[in-house]
């Protein structure tokens, strides 16, 4: 019996397919599970990554994106002490 995509598994599933397609061009990101449909959730720095974010949950996830929620800004990286 397979795991439908409202099932924890297929969120993390969901959640690498868009780490895949956005590479370092998204940060936070989140799929929630709301009212039979899916939210997206976190940071890109531009907005065809929010799209493409869109697109690839509802090509994998087989559901509705009710909401795109992701905030189009820079993305910020920590900061790393490469000193001594």
């Amino acid at each position: 019996m397979g795991q439908n995509p409202a099932g924890e598994v297929g969120v993390e599933r969901l959640k690498a397919a868009l780490e895949r397609r956005l590479g370092g061009r998204a940060r936070d990101l989140r799929v929630l599970v709301r009212g039979g449909g899916l939210v997206l959730q976190g940071h890109t720095s531009t907005y065809y990554a929010k799209q493409l974010a869109q697109e690839v949950v509802m090509e994998a996830g087989g559901m509705t994106v009710l909401a795109n929620e992701i905030e189009v800004g820079p993305v910020l990286r920590p900061y790393v002490d490469g000193g001594a």
